[in-house]
């Protein structure tokens, strides 16, 4: 597939169900990058569920031999190998097209996003170039699409603190760790040794605390999984103290990806869900903290610990159900709205747009835990 801009050579654009099998196809000189960043780019054809773009430009470095980890939930898993081509698989609910990085650069300088974008994002893997590839990502983006910031989505198990210092001395704006997992014991399980994969809680969390020192508040944040096996009372314990080193938290909703270790585990509980949303809203962006909310003996959510006409004022908003992620124009609504991410159009768990009055009354009552679906 190739399309022309105006003033420039016409731009390739490699597609995964191509079976495009290339050895020269790796970063830093091809990006892999969400679906959704495809559309908004002009790249493939199609259209999202209720909204016309997502705010940030997705990257993933990508390379023939694929991801070195094995995290049990991921699609880019290493134990996938034999199965896909490694460009060919879903990630994150959705297919990654590849480019080159001049294309993707030329055609964001050349306004094919019509504006959207807000922030780009350079997404690690665990593999031995990741890291210098990453520099040559960024230092390329800031220099030539310097209106649109830059976050780095790290793997900490490559990275020490000298790096987090280059990254931001070279223009990164946030750094994000994906720890996902929010106990050691699921940590262990899904991502560490329990899978014959190289990741380690404590070094993830350490780089937590290394961002916090390096990007400073606001500048940094974490991404949680909902739905891994923890309890609601869990994941909050973290996002509390993730908040109080001055970041905020990212949520993703656990639905199973196709072909990963874990695709015969269940989705998370929808009213589990909501109540993890609206409690890390209100420790991230209300000015609420996990020490005022009450929990019952299994670890859900009773109180919230605000007011009750408050908590009624950011239900009805709609906003704490929306994706979380590095903020764009508003610091509580995220540029990273990744349409569909986490579950389908048929049933949002992640809104990647605001919400009207009929998405509100499915929220209320599945948060009372009715079984509704909300789309």
């Amino acid at each position: 597939m190739s399309v022309t801009t105006e003033n420039a050579q016409p731009i390739r654009f490699y597609r995964p169900n191509y079976h495009v099998k290339t050895p020269e196809m790796r970063s830093p000189e091809y990006v892999q990058m969400s679906t959704a960043a495809a559309i908004t780019l002009g790249l493939i054809s199609g259209k999202m569920h209720r909204t016309a773009c997502t705010h940030c430009l997705n990257l993933l470095v990508t390379y023939p031999e694929g991801c070195r980890a094995n995290c049990a939930y991921c699609g880019l898993a290493r134990h996938r190998e034999e199965a896909r081509d490694y460009a060919d698989r879903n990630f994150i609910r959705v297919d990654w097209p590849a480019a080159r990085y001049d294309e993707v650069i030329e055609r964001v300088q050349a306004g094919f996003d019509r504006g959207q974008f807000q922030r780009m994002c350079i997404s690690m893997i665990t593999h031995p170039n990741s890291n210098e590839d990453t520099f040559v990502l960024l230092e390329r983006w800031v220099k030539e699409v310097p209106r649109v910031p830059v976050s780095i989505l790290s793997n900490p198990t490559t990275l020490e603190k000298d790096d987090l210092i280059r990254m931001r001395e070279m223009g990164a704006d946030i750094f994000t760790v994906a720890l996902d997992a929010v106990t050691p014991e699921i940590f262990e399980r899904t991502r560490g040794k329990g899978v014959d994969s190289p990741h380690k809680f404590d070094h993830y969390w350490r780089a937590i605390e290394w961002a916090a020192d390096v990007f400073g508040p606001e500048k940094f944040g974490a991404h949680l999984i909902g739905g891994l096996g923890e309890t609601e009372r869990e994941i909050l314990e973290v996002a509390q103290k993730i908040r109080d080193l001055g970041g905020h938290n990212h949520m993703f909703a656990f639905f199973p990806e196709r072909g990963s270790l874990m695709e015969d585990w269940p989705p998370v509980d929808r009213g589990q869900w909501r109540r993890v949303q609206l409690a890390r809203y209100i420790i991230d962006y209300a000015g609420g903290n996990f020490r005022d909310m009450r929990f019952d003996e299994e670890g859900h959510v009773v109180d919230f610990g605000v007011p009750r006409e408050k908590l009624e004022a950011l239900i009805g908003s709609g906003t704490p159900f929306r994706t979380s992620g590095c903020p764009g124009k508003e610091d509580d609504v995220s540029a990273c709205n990744r349409p569909y991410g986490d579950s389908s159009p048929t049933d949002i768990l992640s809104f990647p747009f605001a919400l009207k009055r009929r998405d509100v009354d499915k929220v209320r009552r599945q948060l009372h835990g009715q079984n509704v679906k909300a789309g």
